[in-house]
Formats: structure tokens, sequence, C-alpha cells
């Protein structure tokens, strides 16, 4: 999503070579390309899956728990893995780990469009997620390395970011018309072209030095299953969901044990004393919960329940995403004239509001009343959250604002992967009062952190 793009800028700092390190002769064009490909095709997969999910149900005999893990496979190993892929493009270089990011990512999506069972892709939406959790802090090291100069840097930046927005309101659109044109196997064989592309631009890129960067494996392990078995927890049924809950516990309890005595741990919980730190973290997780979790459950609203074709279902969250890149300059420009507090405090009442007129939706909503009603909640999470990443990294020193930046963007993506598992369940019954249900649920989460938002009195958010 494009909400999502500039919480990783912070995280590349690092990895710039040293004087002394051989360097070829590269094309910054070249490689800003590679970069915004591979940037473009992780994003893509996040919301292209959504609209071609009943088609995966009818070829695979999936139910709704299959479907939630097709998506939460994907984003749960992002968001889990993210936490130490920037120390791994450290220690083998940038480049080195953005070849083999995109293509892990490339074969796994070949796997997904081959898969003959469920079970078998959902085990390539992990291998994508992992690929993809490489590529994305990888690719904007690129980028800084590729253009020294920081004016030229800014620009390019700009333009990776512009990467991520098109994918996100390109994404239910490109899901709908090749599922209809062709199935659901089309929106992971069309990564396999861009993917060679992007590595075959990747020789034109510059190189890394490796740097004996550390890696809390420990950390990095417990986290992960502790975020997976949360997700058993909320998606399976009986025993299976009891015992996940008692895994997920257990493990939330060894990894803060863990960090508490890693000199080098995957989140400082140090960094959640500061309030500013605090309600960022859980205001991005708020937005996130509100449009993965609504995307996720209107994509099986328009075609299981309304009847909609794949495709027409895509264009219906045309108006929505394309709204969204329009946001966030507003946002930005917002931020920089007012502070970041200001446009949150927009953003978030009116992405509250957005979702309460949703409650409106019935079986028979029209599509332009269906098309209109979504758009106060993509404008008010445009809105949020690119100031929330900026009040987050102003918040913390300089050499912390990668691991902040790292934790904000995790915290996201685990709670949009959550919001679905969630979701899901509750659509699992009778459709329409579920539906209801995940609003209010939204809608609550997003409430509670718009008056944190208001209560911080810091001078770093109130710019």
């Amino acid at each position: 999503m494009a909400l999502q793009t500039a919480d990783h800028k912070a995280r590349t700092g690092a990895q710039l070579p040293t004087a002394a390190s051989p360097e070829r002769a590269h094309s910054p064009a070249l490689t800003l390309l590679a970069a915004l490909l591979g940037f473009f095709l992780i994003t893509l997969d996040v919301s292209v899956v959504n609209v071609a999910l009943p088609s995966m149900a009818d070829s695979l005999g999936a139910g709704m728990t299959g479907l939630q893990w097709v998506v939460d496979s994907y984003t749960l190993a992002l968001a889990a893995l993210m936490l130490s892929t920037g120390a791994f493009a450290d220690r083998i270089g940038a480049t080195k780990a953005y070849g083999i990011g995109v293509a892990l990512f490339t074969a796994a999506s070949v796997a997904c469009g081959l898969a003959p069972d469920l079970a078998t892709l959902t085990g390539a939406r992990v291998l994508q997620g992992i690929g993809a959790a490489i590529v994305l802090p990888a690719s904007l090291a690129l980028v800084r390395r590729a253009f020294p100069d920081p004016v030229r840097r800014a620009r390019a930046v700009a333009a990776w970011a512009a990467g991520g927005s098109a994918a996100t309101a390109f994404g239910p659109v490109a899901g709908g018309a090749l599922t209809t044109a062709w199935d659901w196997r089309g929106i992971f064989f069309i990564n396999v072209p861009f993917g060679l592309l992007a590595l075959a631009l990747l020789l034109r890129a510059p190189r890394f030095e490796r740097r004996r960067t550390p890696l809390d494996l420990p950390g990095q392990i417990s986290a992960t299953v502790a975020l997976t078995a949360v997700a058993f927890a909320l998606i399976e049924r009986g025993t299976v969901g009891v015992a996940a809950a008692v895994v997920a516990v257990l493990a939330a309890v060894v990894f803060v044990r863990v960090e508490r005595r890693q000199e080098h741990p995957v989140v400082p919980l140090g960094l959640f004393r500061d309030r500013t730190v605090a309600v960022m973290v859980a205001t991005g997780a708020a937005v996130s919960v509100a449009f993965y979790g609504i995307v996720f459950v209107f994509s099986l609203f328009f075609q299981q329940v309304q009847g909609r074709s794949a495709l027409t279902a895509g264009l219906m969250f045309l108006p929505m995403t394309a709204l969204i890149a329009a946001s966030n300059i507003v946002a930005g420009k917002l931020a920089g004239r007012y502070g970041p507090r200001l446009p949150m405090l927009i953003g978030q009442p009116l992405a509250v509001l957005g979702l309460l007129l949703l409650l409106f939706v019935g079986e028979d909503s029209s599509t332009a009343f269906l098309s209109l009603i979504m758009m106060p909640l993509a404008i008010g999470s445009a809105l949020t959250v690119p100031p929330l990443t900026a009040a987050i990294l102003d918040a913390v020193p300089a050499e912390r604002a990668g691991l902040a930046a790292g934790v904000l963007n995790s915290a996201r993506q685990v709670a949009g992967a959550l919001s679905v598992a969630g979701f899901g369940v509750l659509i699992s019954g009778t459709f329409v009062p579920g539906l209801h249900a995940s609003v209010l649920i939204a809608a609550a989460f997003l409430a509670a952190t718009a008056t944190a938002t208001a209560l911080l009195r810091s001078a770093r958010v109130d710019g």
C-alpha cells in the first residue's frame, strides 16, 4: 500500500560503502528502475490477491479459512522478517540481497501460479513474503547509493515511493482484469517477466561492501512464532485455535525476555517508553486494520454477496485507491507547514466517519453509492500515515531512526494481516452483519488512536 512507502527511508543509512570499496560503472536511472520494479511488485501482491479470492475458492475448493491464509501467509512473512532483513542486507550487501529477494519472489510467483492445491499455494505465498521482506529495505538502499546528491536522491526516492502508490491503485483493478481475462493464476504469472527485468537491470546497479551487522536470531524466531500463532488462533477453530493461542502467549513472553537482554534487539522495547513512538505505532496499526481489513471484506462482498464479476469488483476500488496518491501529497504539504499532528487530527476522524458510513451498506447497495462511500476512508488514511511516519522518525535519535521505521512498518503489516484473520471469522457466518461488525471494530481502533493523538502535547508532534 502507498501508505507504507515512507516508513523505510531511514533503514538504509548504514549501507553506504567505504570510499575504498571497488565500484563498477553503473547507471543511476537503471538502478532506480530496478528498485522501483521490485518495490512495485511486492506492494502489488499485498492487494492484487483480494479480488481473485472467490476464483481461487472455486478452483481449489477453499473455504474462508483457506482464503484468509492465502492473504496472511504473504503478509505475515513480510511483516515478521522485515525486522531483520535490513541487517541481512548489510551483512551480504544490498545489491546481492536485492537480487536474492527478487529471484526468490519471482520463483515463488511461478510456484503460486502452478499450485495444484491450497496447501501448495499457501506455502508458495510464504516464500513470496520472504522474498518481499528482503527486497524492501534493499531496494531503497540501491536508490540511496545510486544518487549521492541529496536533491537528486530526494527526487529518486519520491519516484520510488510513487511506485508503491501506483501498485496500491492498480492492484485491485489488475487482479480483476487478470482473473477475468485468464484466471486467478494470472495474478502470479504476471510477476515473472517484471521480476526477470528487475534482475537484468541489477547488473547496472552499484555494489556494496559487506558489513558485520548483528542479527538477533532468537528475537526474530520468537517474534515469527508469536505472530504466526496469533494468526492461527484467530483463523482456526476448536482445539487448534486454543493451542495456537497458548503458543502465541508463550512465544510473546520469550520474545520480551530475549529483547530485554539482547545488545542489538530487532525490536528495542525502550522505544515504546516515548509516548509519541507508542501512539504513532498504534495509529499506524489502526489505519492498517481499517484499510487492509475493509478491502479484504469488500472484495468478497462485491463478488460473493452482490454477484459482481472480478473485473467489476476491482474497478469499484479504483476511486478509493486513486485518491491515496493525491491525499499523500496534501498530507506532506500540511505536515511541512503545520507539523504532522494537524493532518493526523484531520485524517483519523475522517477515516472513522468513512467507516461509520459503511454501516449503511446492504446487499442491494448501488455501484455509485459503494464507490462514493469508501472515499472518506481512503482520504483519511492517506492523510494520516505520511505525517505519523515523520513524527516517529522525529521522536527518536537519528541513530535509531531505522529501527523505529522498521518497527512501525512491521506493526502495520501485522495489523493488516490480523485484521484479515479476524474479519474473515466475522463474515464467515452471516456476511452483512459480519461486515458491519468488522467496520465497527476498525472504527473503534481509529477513534482510540485519534484520541491519543489529540492528547499528545510533545513539541516533536506539534511541529
